[in-house]
């Protein structure tokens, strides 16, 4: 686990860094759609305060007697949620490119770990003898967008008025309108046509007190393996 956390960063300067968002999406796809990650970017840093490119998550589902489904995943871990739309339809274009795509592929198949039970399934899938044709019907891109919720916001202020933490049908209702209009907002955006998405969408009361407490549970983490 030391390795592990001081691979993040080990830098004051984080307010604009993604590997937050990398995280949370990690975190998503495994207990919420049941995927394996099949590389790690922190694990590729040449020093701990790089960027790595390309995808925000290399995992595969692999149902039981199916076959491999590759999930490449995008972040974008904003304040405006209109924002990280915009940027992240123009990032699924950009990614979407045969060139780049054969290039990104030929990157994750070079990382495996040989001894992976799905290495050799993952790699022949991804190997440039497949056509992209094929290797698009396995591939889901799952897009995580988080912004600062009107709707949380107004339940924060609630709760710290003394109203009950239970949840309430208003809320609930608005938190769900909330939620569709972002869906709309980003179906509405002209996505790539051949590939499959799944939108993640994690409202926030505000960014900059989640990345402080992510923050600082991760220095603590730092220090406490030194």
């Amino acid at each position: 686990m030391g390795v592990a956390v001081r691979k993040i960063y080990t830098t004051d300067k984080y307010k604009r860094r993604g590997e937050f968002g990398e995280l949370l999406l990690h975190l998503v796809l495994r207990e919420v759609f049941g995927t394996q990650p099949a590389i790690s970017k922190m694990f590729f840093k040449d020093a701990a305060n790089d960027t790595v490119k390309g995808f925000d998550a290399v995992h595969v589902v692999a149902p039981d007697g199916g076959a491999l489904e590759l999930w490449l995943g995008e972040v974008k871990f904003y304040i405006g949620r209109s924002d990280a739309i915009r940027d992240v339809v123009a990032e699924l274009h950009d990614h979407s490119d045969r060139d780049y795509l054969r290039s990104e592929f030929a990157a994750i198949v070079a990382k495996l770990d040989s001894t992976w039970e799905h290495h050799e399934q993952l790699a022949a899938l991804l190997d440039r003898r497949t056509s992209l044709d094929q290797i698009f019907d396995a591939v889901t891109v799952p897009v995580l967008l988080t912004y600062e919720s009107s709707v949380v916001d107004s339940r924060v202020g609630a709760l710290a008025g003394g109203a009950s933490p239970s949840e309430t049908d208003e809320y609930r209702r608005v938190f769900q309108e909330e939620i569709l209009a972002g869906l709309a907002a980003f179906s509405a955006k002209g996505l790539p046509e051949r590939i499959r998405i799944r939108l993640i969408l994690v409202p926030l009361h505000t960014k900059e007190a989640l990345l402080s407490a992510l923050h600082a549970r991760l220095v603590a983490w730092q220090q406490a393996t030194n």
